[in-house]
């Protein structure tokens, strides 16, 4: 089956802070192979071709206090993939507790070639309905998303980074945005992993515009924290979130996930069909 991953990690590491740098690479044996890929999008492509992905989200954001990550990122990853957009999704950051114009700096960076946002609210120190608290960056950020229909990526679940702000990971303020920009597509990044399965299926059930995204899932645990993936599988996008710790090769992750039982239609929607359909412009 055709693969298209919406959750790669393709970064520049120089952005990063000492300790988060640290952390990244502690236990890693692929620095070399990273440092090639950082560097070069044919290298990502080579990488992908032999791990049979067709095309790839590469996860880009806005973290510097808790990261180290500057806007500068947004501009590296428009230029990194804007060679290769048949195959590779730009993706960026609006910072919405720094941002003075969240609508305008949104429209900027789609008009850049970002043709994601993510947004982080373990790393971002917000609750992604901060706009009803006065917000209004925040609440520019969702407009102008919606106005472009430009999918909005946002973690859910825990994050295991030091700096992280585990208060924000759970994924049911997103109930409001989903309520309040109903036009606005709504990837919720890890299902919520490993606390809120319940929490990201049913607001994926409820809202037409809100979608899973399985990346940080063991593959074998899936229907675990989601045993009822089946009936939403129209709304789930596959990614893998390569080179996270623990996946040490996208394409095991989908053998291991190819095995689960689940129907094969529901499999091609799943790791391809889906993630087509939704970045098809």
């Amino acid at each position: 089956m055709s693969v298209f991953d919406v959750h790669l990690h393709v970064q520049p590491h120089s952005e990063f802070n000492a300790e988060s740098l640290a952390f990244i690479n502690s236990g890693r044996r692929d620095l070399d192979l990273y440092a090639e890929i950082e560097g070069s999008p044919e290298a990502l492509l080579r990488f992908m071709d032999a791990e049979e992905i067709e095309a790839a989200c590469l996860i880009n954001y806005v973290a510097p206090d808790t990261l180290g990550l500057s806007e500068n990122v947004n501009a590296w990853s428009a230029r990194y993939c804007a060679s290769h957009r048949d195959r590779l999704i730009a993706v960026g950051s609006v910072h919405p507790r720094f941002s003075k114009d969240g609508f305008g700096d949104a429209h900027r960076l789609f008009d850049l070639g970002i043709r994601m946002i993510k947004l982080h609210p373990p790393h971002q120190v917000f609750s992604p309905n901060d706009y009803l608290r006065g917000n209004e960056a925040l609440a520019g950020i969702y407009r102008a998303a919606e106005e472009r229909r430009v999918p909005v990526m946002i973690h859910t679940g825990t994050s295991i980074f030091p700096s992280a702000r585990n208060r924000f990971a759970d994924p049911m303020p997103i109930d409001d945005v989903a309520v309040d920009f109903p036009k606005l597509p709504i990837l919720l990044a890890h299902c919520g992993r490993p606390l809120y399965g319940d929490t990201a299926f049913f607001l994926a059930r409820r809202h037409p515009n809100v979608f899973l995204e399985l990346s940080g899932i063991p593959p074998q645990k899936i229907l675990e924290h989601l045993p009822r993936l089946e009936e939403l599988a129209h709304k789930t996008l596959w990614g893998t979130d390569w080179p996270s710790p623990g996946i040490r090769s996208p394409s095991r992750n989908v053998t291991a996930f190819s095995a689960l039982p689940l129907s094969e239609d529901s499999k091609r929607k799943i790791l391809f069909e889906n993630a087509r359909a939704l970045f098809r412009g």
